[in-house]
Parts: C-alpha cells; structure tokens; sequence
C-alpha cells in the first residue's frame, strides 16, 4: 500500500520565525487508519444490510403472525391450521368477545392499577432514598448504601420472600405486588448517579438563600432530573406490567390475577379467556377458534408498552447514559 503524506499544523513559528508552521510527514503501512474510521467496503455492507433485514424479519414475521391471528375469523384460522399471516376477512368479534366485560377486561384493570400505583410507589420511594445517599452531609450515607448494594448482591430467594409477605399480612392483596418490589438497586444506582451529577453550586445557592432539603428537592432537583425519572418510571412501569409469578405466588383467588398471569395460564396452558364467562379459565376445545383469543390477549398485553414507549424513546439514552457516569 502506498505511504501517504498527512498535513498538520502547530501553533507557534518554525525555528525562529514567527506565525503558524505546517509540518509534512509521510505515513507508512503500519500508520494506516483504525479499521473503524475506514469506508467499509461493498460486501460488508451488503452483508450488514442482510444482517439487518434477517433480524428485522425474525421480529416484525412472528408479531404479523399475532396481530394476523387474532385478527382472523374463525374459518380462516382452521383452513391455516390456527396460525394466519394474513386473514382474508379481518374481524373484531375476537377482541369484542374477550373485552366485554369478562376475566380479560377484569385482569387488563388489575395490570393497569398495579402498574401506575406501583410505579408512583417505586419513583416516590426511588427519588427520596437516591436524593438522601447522593447528598454528602448525610451521616448514614454509607452504611445505608452498603446495605442497598448488600441486597443487590444477595437477593432474598422466593420462600424468605414469601414468609415475609405472609407475615405482614400482605397475601391476597394487590400490595403484595408492589412493596416487595418498590425499590429496584438497579435504578436506585442510577438515580443517584444522576443527582451527584448536578452542579454542587445549585446546592450551596439553595442552601444559602435558606431551602430546606425538600426544597432542594422539590424545585430545583426534580425539574432538573426529568429525564431519568422517565427512563426510570419506564423501567418501574414494564417491570409492574409484565410480572406474573408474583400474582400467582401471592394471589390465591385467580379472578384477581393481573392481565400478564391470565396470559401467561392462557398460553402455556392452552387455555382461552371467554369474555362471557365468570370463570377464570374456559376449555379451548368450546371454541371455534381458540387461537384467535390467544393472540388477541398477546396484542392487548403488549400494546400499551408499545404506545407509552414513543413518548418517553427521547430520554431514554439520555438519562441512563447521564445517571451510570458517576455512582
């Protein structure tokens, strides 16, 4: 390969004389540019393009397959065997069936109660304790978070879990869904990163006009932190949202299961949801499409995820990025 020569400039004169001096050099084989800065050439492309498409279509065939499926009439998933890439007679009977006020429409209450009153806990609990550990003046500051960062480590398996629900009197209720989990160490780290991140002149601003700390944290913190609280509230809300065992751990009575424990009976199980029925389960072998009912609890279950998400894509890669900085 043939040397070539790169022009840089220096301030400063050259010897003795003054103003800006250029210096030629020749640069040989071994001082080639990294292979990241380079044009990949057409056959890395082309085979990144495939690359590409072959994953697009790993994701995008098997959700066309669901949405196709609970879409279909009846006639069109038992001539394709229950599964349709695309129904000849597309129909919302299946979606009307299961939404009209049976265990589907009840479950899809449950998840979405669960989900903003158990993300509010988690952000509350998350801001409060992430804003004590990240101020310096706190006294128990460290032991504090060795402790936090001890359960990270060390996480309670499921019978200590269990014995403490039990004993707090927490079983059958929808609180045994959200306490156990209302702080995450994970987010917590973060969150606090992101507060150690802010400027210590706000503080000592606030602190000289007079603020208390919840002042502090109240006009000054929060406003600034919005877009880890997103990022964090989307974490909180997709883990709520899709957590099933929970429910079935501490939950006896199936009726009150969420939407993602149904779903998951549903699907493992073989079993459909009638939108008619007061049961919690219903035989597939009753209907003529049992399928069709599968995929449209699928669809129900992952569509709100798929409208929150957009609205919070732009702090996504903001806030965590800014938040695992400093820890």
């Amino acid at each position: 390969m043939a040397n070539r020569t790169e022009r840089t400039g220096r301030a400063g004169g050259t010897g003795g004389t003054g103003g800006t001096g250029f210096v030629h050099r020749v640069l040989g084989p071994a001082e080639e540019r990294p292979a990241w800065q380079e044009r990949p050439r057409l056959a890395t492309r082309v085979g990144k393009f495939v690359a590409l498409v072959g994953v697009c279509a790993l994701v995008a065939v098997p959700l066309l397959v669901v949405v196709a499926t609970s879409l279909a009439s009846p006639d069109d998933v038992v001539e394709n065997g229950g599964w349709v890439l695309w129904p000849t007679e597309p129909t919302l009977a299946t979606y009307r069936d299961i939404l009209s006020g049976g265990t589907i429409t009840h479950s899809l209450l449950v998840s979405v109660g669960v989900t903003v009153g158990g993300t509010l806990i988690s952000l509350f609990g998350t801001i409060t304790l992430a804003y004590a550990l990240s101020r310096d003046h706190f006294s128990l500051r460290r032991p504090l978070l060795l402790m936090v960062l001890f359960t990270f480590l060390f996480p309670p398996s499921m019978l200590p879990s269990y014995l403490v629900v039990k004993n707090l009197g927490l079983l059958d209720t929808y609180w045994a869904l959200t306490l156990p989990v209302a702080i995450n160490v994970f987010n917590l780290v973060i969150m606090r990163g992101f507060f150690q991140g802010l400027p210590k002149e706000l503080y000592d601003a606030a602190r000289i006009d007079g603020a208390g700390e919840l002042t502090v944290l109240t006009r000054i913190v929060l406003p600034l932190s919005k877009p880890v609280i997103a990022v964090i509230g989307l974490f909180y809300a997709v883990g709520y949202w899709n957590s099933f065992f929970h429910a079935i751990l501490y939950l006896n009575d199936s009726g009150d299961w969420p939407l993602q424990a149904v779903l998951q009976t549903v699907v493992t199980q073989g079993a459909a949801l009638s939108g008619n029925s007061s049961d919690a389960l219903a035989d597939t072998g009753t209907l003529a499409a049992p399928q069709s009912y599968q995929m449209a609890t699928v669809v129900i279950a992952i569509l709100p995820i798929l409208v929150i998400y957009p609205f919070v894509q732009r702090y996504f890669t903001k806030g965590v990025l800014t938040g695992a900085i400093k820890s």
